[in-house]
């Protein structure tokens, strides 16, 4: 017996290279059927003609350890406002709080949260507007032994090592949070997310080391350690980590996304590998709100919707090396995002207020 078809929406799927008018039918929690005019021997039957049927959204950068830290959303709510099906929390635990964050948030989710171990022993723990002590500014909180044993014993849920490198969340640390991460990484056979703030390190610094499949987020942050050079070229240092298969993720946050510099890399034929909001309690107020939201910048920037949809379904869960996800394939995991595209005058805020108007706006 089906359990529900979704009849004649468009379906857009770029992991598959479909998007075509179609129905798509889900029973046990699978992908069961996708063609046209299928059987109508379904328990739920919705027409979504003149609206997109995209596999359920992976947003690749939030905060949803809600009530265990201070920059925590509820994972649950954001999800019924965004279509997000799949939230993967950047770091917001580390080893000296995760089994609370998997017990008393993941596994009771209502949505599917898959996270980044940080490699700072408390994870994220002084982030607000008035309290900021960055969690790699003192390396005794740093201890390789620690994370490595935690990811070994939450291998089923573990997806990566986060580490938090820059003047705000490093101070003086420098570079070595970045090396403790890597080795962390190398031994348990995952990849690593950095994120870069401020001055030290560079970005050369940090693009020198990572990996192919390693992630570096907020990838189109604004000047300082911006992605292009004042003249609006790509730095030399991005290009050849794209060569090498470096993830670059948008990670847009309060404080890592410029539109200007976003204009310059799309101009360059640079596109972002992973978009995602680095939604929490600071920028689920704005500028970022939710995935859609950051997804309807990129609209308004001239990227085109199977693009931007590739880089919220399909990209993100092959940086997570998940096969089960982000796409619309039989006998996948039946997570579908309905989406209409909404025609007016829409104006969106980059992190530094500039403001950019848009035709377009992702609703689901």
């Amino acid at each position: 017996m089906v359990d529900l078809i979704l009849r004649g929406g468009r379906i857009i799927d770029p992991a598959s290279g479909r998007d075509e008018a179609a129905d798509i039918a889900f029973a046990d929690g699978k992908v069961q059927a996708v063609g046209h005019d299928l059987p109508r021997d379904a328990a739920e039957i919705i027409d979504v003609r003149g609206l997109i049927v995209a596999p359920g959204l992976i947003d690749l950068h939030t905060h949803v350890y809600w009530g265990g830290t201070s920059l925590g959303v509820d994972a649950g709510a954001v999800a019924r406002r965004s279509g997000t099906t799949t939230f993967v929390d950047a770091g917001s635990s580390g080893p000296g709080n995760f089994n609370g964050f998997r017990r008393h948030v993941i596994e009771p989710s209502p949505v599917r949260i898959l996270p980044y171990l940080n490699v700072s022993f408390p994870g994220i723990f002084a982030f607000s507007p008035t309290v900021m002590v960055g969690e790699a500014s003192d390396l005794r909180l740093i201890d390789p032994r620690e994370c490595v044993r935690v990811i070994r014993a939450n291998r089923d849920l573990i997806v990566g090592v986060k580490v938090l490198v820059g003047r705000n969340a490093g101070g003086q640390s420098g570079i070595a949070p970045l090396d403790m991460a890597l080795e962390v990484a190398e031994e348990v056979g995952l990849p690593v997310m950095a994120h870069l703030d401020h001055l030290p390190p560079s970005r050369l610094e940090v693009l020198s080391r990572l990996r192919r499949g390693d992630v570096l987020t907020h990838c189109f942050r604004p000047f300082p350690n911006a992605p292009v050079r004042p003249d609006g070229k790509v730095r030399e240092e991005v290009l050849e980590a794209r060569r090498r298969g470096v993830v670059f993720d948008i990670g847009h946050g309060s404080g890592s996304f410029g539109f200007r510099t976003a204009e310059a890399m799309l101009t360059a034929g640079f596109l972002p590998d992973a978009i995602s909001s680095d939604v929490h309690a600071i920028s689920i107020k704005g500028p970022a709100f939710n995935q859609l939201v950051t997804m309807s910048k990129f609209l308004c920037l001239g990227m085109e919707l199977t693009d931007v949809i590739r880089a919220s379904t399909a990209a993100p869960a092959a940086a997570l090396g998940r096969t089960d996800i982000g796409r619309l394939a039989i006998g996948a995991v039946g997570d579908a995002t309905v989406l209409e595209v909404a025609e007016g005058d829409f104006e969106y805020r980059d992190v530094l207020g500039e403001v950019s108007a848009g035709r377009q706006q992702l609703k689901a």
